[in-house]
């Protein structure tokens, strides 16, 4: 996945997700296969499926659903992953890399939930939210690591956070050399023109889901969105 990421002219990952904790049902009536074959065929990188059934009105089983559909486009299990179980559950699932949340997980949780998921030839997407938070790194490597620009505690969502922290990520991994992770941005973002300015300041990858999945056609929404970003 975060090879997939370096490799795309569009660096989206596109996100099936029919619910937000915050805004309630986004697009209840929709199913994975109607969509997420149709983000590979837009041009996406990678996919992001949330799999919480209470917040995000995801499964797990969208995963295998889908898999086969695909082809080799990377699947990141979006998740609040707690436990090694849901590290296992994640590759017999079919996915290709999973989220790992810095403010969910204490540092010693996090470097296990690392090991186990690279033994299992997992990807981890490591996201934090603050600068302090870049100390995980000293935990363990990820493959990619992620800014949300959504507050986990109040929700307010400010794609401005990725510009205000990236320097502190470059910083971060500016020693790790060849195991440097992928910088992604997730969440608020909603403008092409976005994605172009987050590339200049390190940025390789951006996670976008709502934007896409309040439309009435989610893929059609990706493929504009990707046609956009290439006539920029």
């Amino acid at each position: 996945m975060a090879e997939a990421l370096r490799q795309s002219p569009s660096g989206i990952i596109a996100e099936f997700k029919r619910k937000s904790p915050s805004k309630g049902w986004i697009h209840a009536d929709v199913e994975p296969e109607n969509v997420i074959p149709r983000y590979v065929e837009g041009g996406a990188a990678a996919l992001s499926i949330l799999t919480n059934e209470e917040y995000f009105g995801g499964k797990p089983e969208y995963i295998t659903r889908v898999r086969g559909l695909v082809g080799s486009c990377p699947i990141l299990r979006k998740e609040f992953i707690v436990d090694p179980y849901q590290v296992y559950e994640a590759k017999m699932l079919g996915a290709d890399a999973i989220l790992l949340i810095a403010a969910a997980l204490a540092p010693q949780e996090y470097a296990q939930l690392l090991e186990l998921a690279h033994q299992l030839h997992l990807e981890v997407l490591l996201e934090v939210h603050d600068p302090a938070e870049l100390e995980y790194l000293k935990a363990g490597v990820p493959d990619m690591l992620g800014v949300n620009n959504r507050s986990l505690g109040t929700f307010h969502t400010d794609v401005q956070h990725s510009f205000d922290i990236a320097e502190a990520m470059l910083d971060a991994i500016s020693h790790l050399g060849t195991r440097r992770p992928v910088l992604v941005s997730e969440s608020g973002i909603s403008n092409p023109e976005v994605i172009k300015q987050l590339r200049k300041v390190g940025f390789s990858g951006f996670l976008i889901g709502e934007c896409f999945m309040r439309e009435p056609d989610p893929g059609q929404a990706l493929t504009t969105f990707v046609q956009a970003i290439a006539n920029s």
